[in-house]
Protein backbone atom coordinates (compact mmCIF):
# COMPACT_ATOMS: atom_id res chain seq x y z
CA UNK A 1 0.00 0.00 0.00
CA UNK A 2 2.84 2.25 0.74
CA UNK A 3 4.58 1.22 -2.12
CA UNK A 4 1.11 2.49 -4.22
CA UNK A 5 0.78 5.54 -2.67
CA UNK A 6 4.38 6.14 -2.94
CA UNK A 7 3.88 6.05 -6.86
CA UNK A 8 0.55 8.11 -6.74
CA UNK A 9 2.66 11.15 -5.29
CA UNK A 10 5.09 10.55 -7.90
CA UNK A 11 2.63 10.90 -10.54
CA UNK A 12 1.73 13.99 -8.98
CA UNK A 13 -1.99 12.66 -7.82
CA UNK A 14 -2.20 12.52 -4.11
CA UNK A 15 -3.30 9.33 -2.04
CA UNK A 16 -6.80 9.13 -1.56
CA UNK A 17 -8.04 11.99 -3.71
CA UNK A 18 -11.26 12.70 -4.89
CA UNK A 19 -11.54 9.83 -7.76
CA UNK A 20 -14.05 10.94 -11.16
CA UNK A 21 -14.80 8.81 -13.71
CA UNK A 22 -15.13 11.01 -17.16
CA UNK A 23 -17.26 9.59 -20.01
CA UNK A 24 -17.47 11.19 -23.46
CA UNK A 25 -19.68 8.94 -25.64
CA UNK A 26 -17.86 9.59 -29.11
CA UNK A 27 -14.59 12.09 -29.49
CA UNK A 28 -14.16 11.72 -32.75
CA UNK A 29 -17.23 14.00 -32.44
CA UNK A 30 -15.48 17.20 -31.45
CA UNK A 31 -18.48 18.43 -29.34
CA UNK A 32 -17.87 15.06 -27.45
CA UNK A 33 -14.36 15.46 -26.88
CA UNK A 34 -14.73 18.98 -26.20
CA UNK A 35 -16.69 18.58 -23.01
CA UNK A 36 -14.78 15.69 -21.40
CA UNK A 37 -11.22 17.33 -22.01
CA UNK A 38 -12.20 20.52 -20.58
CA UNK A 39 -13.67 18.55 -17.58
CA UNK A 40 -11.17 16.63 -16.92
CA UNK A 41 -8.89 19.47 -17.09
CA UNK A 42 -10.90 21.27 -14.42
CA UNK A 43 -10.82 18.14 -12.09
CA UNK A 44 -7.16 17.35 -12.31
CA UNK A 45 -6.23 21.57 -11.77
CA UNK A 46 -8.41 20.78 -8.75
CA UNK A 47 -6.20 17.85 -7.64
CA UNK A 48 -8.56 15.27 -8.39
CA UNK A 49 -7.77 11.64 -9.76
CA UNK A 50 -9.26 11.76 -13.18
CA UNK A 51 -10.35 8.55 -15.04
CA UNK A 52 -11.39 9.82 -18.65
CA UNK A 53 -13.06 7.12 -21.12
CA UNK A 54 -14.33 7.27 -24.74
CA UNK A 55 -16.85 5.08 -25.57
CA UNK A 56 -16.29 5.68 -29.31
CA UNK A 57 -19.85 6.22 -30.05
CA UNK A 58 -21.06 2.32 -29.10
CA UNK A 59 -23.84 1.67 -26.37
CA UNK A 60 -22.42 -1.40 -25.59
CA UNK A 61 -18.73 0.03 -24.63
CA UNK A 62 -20.77 2.92 -22.49
CA UNK A 63 -22.79 0.63 -20.81
CA UNK A 64 -19.50 -1.05 -19.92
CA UNK A 65 -17.19 1.83 -19.18
CA UNK A 66 -20.41 3.40 -17.14
CA UNK A 67 -19.96 -0.49 -15.38
CA UNK A 68 -16.34 0.19 -14.93
CA UNK A 69 -16.84 3.37 -13.21
CA UNK A 70 -19.14 2.03 -10.63
CA UNK A 71 -17.43 -1.04 -10.20
CA UNK A 72 -14.23 1.03 -9.42
CA UNK A 73 -16.25 3.18 -6.91
CA UNK A 74 -14.96 6.80 -7.90
CA UNK A 75 -16.35 9.83 -6.05
CA UNK A 76 -18.04 10.76 -8.99
CA UNK A 77 -19.17 10.36 -12.84
CA UNK A 78 -19.89 13.02 -15.38
CA UNK A 79 -20.81 11.81 -18.33
CA UNK A 80 -20.88 14.00 -21.91
CA UNK A 81 -23.54 13.41 -24.36
CA UNK A 82 -24.78 10.47 -22.63
CA UNK A 83 -27.65 8.16 -23.45
CA UNK A 84 -30.09 8.21 -20.11
CA UNK A 85 -33.11 5.94 -21.83
CA UNK A 86 -30.49 3.33 -23.24
CA UNK A 87 -28.16 3.22 -20.28
CA UNK A 88 -30.75 3.67 -17.88
CA UNK A 89 -29.61 0.49 -15.61
CA UNK A 90 -26.18 1.74 -15.53
CA UNK A 91 -27.25 5.22 -13.97
CA UNK A 92 -29.43 3.54 -11.58
CA UNK A 93 -26.73 1.25 -10.70
CA UNK A 94 -24.25 4.76 -9.62
CA UNK A 95 -27.27 6.41 -7.43
CA UNK A 96 -28.00 2.92 -5.76
CA UNK A 97 -24.17 2.96 -5.02
CA UNK A 98 -24.41 6.81 -4.43
CA UNK A 99 -22.19 7.57 -6.52
CA UNK A 100 -23.28 11.21 -8.11
CA UNK A 101 -23.68 11.69 -11.81
CA UNK A 102 -23.97 15.02 -13.63
CA UNK A 103 -24.62 14.71 -17.23
CA UNK A 104 -23.92 17.37 -20.37
CA UNK A 105 -26.01 17.63 -23.08
CA UNK A 106 -27.50 14.41 -22.41
CA UNK A 107 -31.03 14.72 -21.64
CA UNK A 108 -32.56 14.37 -17.93
CA UNK A 109 -32.29 10.86 -16.04
CA UNK A 110 -34.37 10.18 -12.53
CA UNK A 111 -30.85 8.61 -11.43
CA UNK A 112 -28.74 11.73 -12.29
CA UNK A 113 -28.41 14.72 -10.42
CA UNK A 114 -29.37 17.27 -13.75
CA UNK A 115 -28.23 17.59 -17.13
CA UNK A 116 -26.02 20.44 -18.11
CA UNK A 117 -27.43 21.56 -21.06
CA UNK A 118 -28.16 24.63 -23.78
CA UNK A 119 -32.19 25.25 -24.58
CA UNK A 120 -32.48 23.90 -27.79
CA UNK A 121 -35.68 24.69 -28.13
CA UNK A 122 -34.42 27.88 -28.55
CA UNK A 123 -31.61 27.26 -30.38
CA UNK A 124 -33.44 25.40 -32.88
CA UNK A 125 -35.42 28.49 -33.51
CA UNK A 126 -32.38 30.55 -33.77
CA UNK A 127 -30.99 28.76 -36.28
CA UNK A 128 -33.89 27.43 -38.48
CA UNK A 129 -35.21 31.48 -38.42
CA UNK A 130 -31.55 32.50 -39.10
CA UNK A 131 -31.85 30.12 -42.23
CA UNK A 132 -35.56 31.26 -43.74
CA UNK A 133 -34.16 35.05 -43.31
CA UNK A 134 -31.54 34.77 -45.49
CA UNK A 135 -34.06 32.84 -48.23
CA UNK A 136 -36.45 35.88 -47.50
CA UNK A 137 -38.90 33.23 -46.41
CA UNK A 138 -38.93 31.34 -49.70
CA UNK A 139 -37.35 28.52 -51.34
CA UNK A 140 -36.06 25.09 -51.08
CA UNK A 141 -34.21 23.66 -48.49
CA UNK A 142 -32.43 20.13 -47.61
CA UNK A 143 -31.78 19.35 -43.96
CA UNK A 144 -29.34 17.03 -42.55
CA UNK A 145 -30.47 15.22 -38.81
CA UNK A 146 -29.47 13.57 -36.38
CA UNK A 147 -32.74 11.99 -34.25
CA UNK A 148 -30.69 9.72 -32.69
CA UNK A 149 -29.04 12.36 -30.59
CA UNK A 150 -32.06 14.14 -28.26
CA UNK A 151 -29.99 17.62 -28.57
CA UNK A 152 -30.08 17.37 -32.93
CA UNK A 153 -33.69 15.93 -32.67
CA UNK A 154 -35.27 18.52 -30.62
CA UNK A 155 -33.41 21.29 -32.84
CA UNK A 156 -34.95 19.24 -35.96
CA UNK A 157 -38.45 19.27 -34.45
CA UNK A 158 -37.98 23.42 -33.99
CA UNK A 159 -37.08 23.12 -37.74
CA UNK A 160 -40.19 21.40 -38.27
CA UNK A 161 -42.46 23.66 -36.23
CA UNK A 162 -40.69 26.72 -38.05
CA UNK A 163 -41.54 25.10 -41.37
CA UNK A 164 -45.26 24.36 -40.62
CA UNK A 165 -45.79 28.10 -39.88
CA UNK A 166 -43.40 29.31 -42.99
CA UNK A 167 -44.19 27.30 -45.76
CA UNK A 168 -43.05 29.25 -48.59
CA UNK A 169 -39.82 27.04 -47.71
CA UNK A 170 -40.31 23.72 -48.82
CA UNK A 171 -37.88 20.63 -47.15
CA UNK A 172 -36.96 18.89 -50.50
CA UNK A 173 -35.02 16.40 -49.25
CA UNK A 174 -33.77 15.23 -45.74
CA UNK A 175 -30.75 12.93 -44.72
CA UNK A 176 -30.80 11.32 -41.02
CA UNK A 177 -27.77 10.55 -39.90
CA UNK A 178 -28.03 6.75 -38.32
CA UNK A 179 -24.43 5.55 -38.04
CA UNK A 180 -22.63 7.13 -34.94
CA UNK A 181 -19.13 5.31 -35.33
CA UNK A 182 -18.52 6.06 -39.26
CA UNK A 183 -21.02 9.17 -39.17
CA UNK A 184 -18.75 11.06 -41.43
CA UNK A 185 -19.04 8.61 -44.33
CA UNK A 186 -22.45 8.44 -43.42
CA UNK A 187 -22.97 12.24 -44.19
CA UNK A 188 -20.84 12.17 -46.62
CA UNK A 189 -22.58 10.04 -48.80
CA UNK A 190 -25.78 10.37 -47.51
CA UNK A 191 -25.70 14.52 -48.39
CA UNK A 192 -23.43 13.49 -51.59
CA UNK A 193 -26.82 11.40 -52.79
CA UNK A 194 -28.92 14.48 -51.82
CA UNK A 195 -27.15 17.00 -53.50
CA UNK A 196 -26.82 15.02 -57.00
CA UNK A 197 -30.88 14.23 -56.43
CA UNK A 198 -31.44 18.37 -56.12
CA UNK A 199 -29.27 19.76 -58.18
CA UNK A 200 -30.24 23.61 -59.01
CA UNK A 201 -33.14 23.33 -56.81
CA UNK A 202 -31.48 23.90 -53.73
CA UNK A 203 -31.48 27.30 -52.39
CA UNK A 204 -30.33 26.90 -48.42
CA UNK A 205 -29.23 23.61 -46.18
CA UNK A 206 -30.36 23.05 -42.71
CA UNK A 207 -27.06 21.02 -40.57
CA UNK A 208 -28.48 19.81 -37.02
CA UNK A 209 -24.89 19.95 -35.86
CA UNK A 210 -21.08 21.89 -37.10
CA UNK A 211 -19.42 18.35 -37.63
CA UNK A 212 -21.93 17.27 -40.27
CA UNK A 213 -21.67 20.83 -41.97
CA UNK A 214 -18.40 21.14 -42.10
CA UNK A 215 -18.01 17.80 -44.55
CA UNK A 216 -21.29 19.21 -46.68
CA UNK A 217 -19.35 22.80 -46.75
CA UNK A 218 -16.73 20.34 -48.16
CA UNK A 219 -18.65 18.78 -50.72
CA UNK A 220 -20.13 22.07 -51.93
CA UNK A 221 -17.20 23.92 -52.12
CA UNK A 222 -15.99 20.73 -54.40
CA UNK A 223 -18.75 21.34 -56.26
CA UNK A 224 -17.68 25.24 -57.10
CA UNK A 225 -20.71 26.36 -55.04
CA UNK A 226 -19.87 30.72 -53.28
CA UNK A 227 -20.28 31.56 -50.13
CA UNK A 228 -23.85 32.75 -50.06
CA UNK A 229 -25.24 31.16 -52.96
CA UNK A 230 -26.62 28.23 -50.97
CA UNK A 231 -26.68 29.65 -47.02
CA UNK A 232 -25.83 27.02 -44.47
CA UNK A 233 -26.84 27.39 -40.39
CA UNK A 234 -25.70 24.88 -38.16
CA UNK A 235 -25.19 24.57 -34.51
CA UNK A 236 -22.64 23.73 -32.02
CA UNK A 237 -19.47 26.22 -32.69
CA UNK A 238 -16.02 25.79 -32.03
CA UNK A 239 -12.50 27.67 -34.00
CA UNK A 240 -13.39 24.84 -37.23
CA UNK A 241 -16.89 26.84 -37.55
CA UNK A 242 -15.89 30.33 -36.88
CA UNK A 243 -12.90 29.99 -39.46
CA UNK A 244 -15.18 28.67 -41.96
CA UNK A 245 -17.60 31.00 -41.47
CA UNK A 246 -15.33 34.08 -41.85
CA UNK A 247 -13.44 31.93 -45.04
CA UNK A 248 -14.56 34.25 -48.20
CA UNK A 249 -14.66 30.32 -49.82
CA UNK A 250 -16.83 28.22 -47.50
CA UNK A 251 -20.49 28.08 -47.83
CA UNK A 252 -20.49 27.56 -43.83
CA UNK A 253 -22.56 30.92 -42.62
CA UNK A 254 -23.75 31.00 -39.18
CA UNK A 255 -23.60 28.41 -36.10
CA UNK A 256 -25.36 28.56 -32.84
CA UNK A 257 -22.47 28.22 -30.87
CA UNK A 258 -22.80 26.25 -27.26
CA UNK A 259 -20.08 26.70 -24.73
CA UNK A 260 -19.01 23.22 -24.33
CA UNK A 261 -15.88 23.88 -22.31
CA UNK A 262 -17.19 26.40 -20.06
CA UNK A 263 -20.27 22.92 -19.60
CA UNK A 264 -17.28 21.03 -18.80
CA UNK A 265 -16.25 22.78 -16.38
CA UNK A 266 -19.37 23.78 -14.59
CA UNK A 267 -20.21 19.89 -14.13
CA UNK A 268 -16.83 19.67 -12.07
CA UNK A 269 -17.77 22.97 -10.25
CA UNK A 270 -21.21 21.25 -9.51
CA UNK A 271 -19.23 17.84 -8.30
CA UNK A 272 -17.73 20.02 -6.17
CA UNK A 273 -20.49 21.87 -4.40
CA UNK A 274 -22.45 18.65 -3.74
CA UNK A 275 -19.99 15.34 -3.29
CA UNK A 276 -17.07 17.38 -1.67
CA UNK A 277 -18.71 20.42 -0.15
CA UNK A 278 -21.88 18.31 0.98
CA UNK A 279 -24.12 21.38 0.09
CA UNK A 280 -27.51 20.98 -1.44
CA UNK A 281 -28.16 19.79 -5.25
CA UNK A 282 -30.85 22.91 -5.23
CA UNK A 283 -27.85 25.45 -4.41
CA UNK A 284 -26.59 24.74 -7.56
CA UNK A 285 -30.26 24.29 -9.76
CA UNK A 286 -33.53 23.88 -8.50
CA UNK A 287 -34.50 21.39 -11.61
CA UNK A 288 -33.24 18.36 -13.89
CA UNK A 289 -31.51 20.78 -16.05
CA UNK A 290 -28.87 23.65 -15.76
CA UNK A 291 -28.80 25.58 -18.44
CA UNK A 292 -26.38 27.48 -20.52
CA UNK A 293 -26.96 30.61 -23.06
CA UNK A 294 -26.14 30.37 -26.30
CA UNK A 295 -24.96 32.54 -29.27
CA UNK A 296 -25.88 33.01 -32.85
CA UNK A 297 -22.14 33.79 -35.01
CA UNK A 298 -22.57 34.75 -38.39
CA UNK A 299 -20.32 37.19 -40.48
CA UNK A 300 -21.46 40.52 -38.30
CA UNK A 301 -19.55 39.10 -34.63
CA UNK A 302 -17.30 35.59 -35.87
CA UNK A 303 -14.56 38.30 -35.31
CA UNK A 304 -15.28 38.13 -31.33
CA UNK A 305 -15.30 34.21 -31.65
CA UNK A 306 -11.60 33.74 -33.30
CA UNK A 307 -8.94 32.99 -31.66
CA UNK A 308 -6.16 35.65 -31.57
Amino acid sequence: MLVAAAALVALGQPAGAFEVGIIGFQFTSETHARVANAAAAAAKARGWNVTLLNSEGALPKHAEQFDALIAKKVDAIIIAMGKPVEADAQFKAAKDAKIPVVTVQSGASPHALFDIQSNEYKIGADAALYLLGQLGFQGNILTARFDLNVASRIRGKILDVVLSENQAVKEIGKFSMARTQSWRDDVRAGMQALLLQNQGKVNGIWVSFDGQAYIIDDLLQAQGVKKGQIPMVSVDGGQESYERIADPNSTFMATVSIPFEEMGKQAVDAIQAIAVDKKPKESVTPGPYLFVDAVLVDKNNVQQFLKK
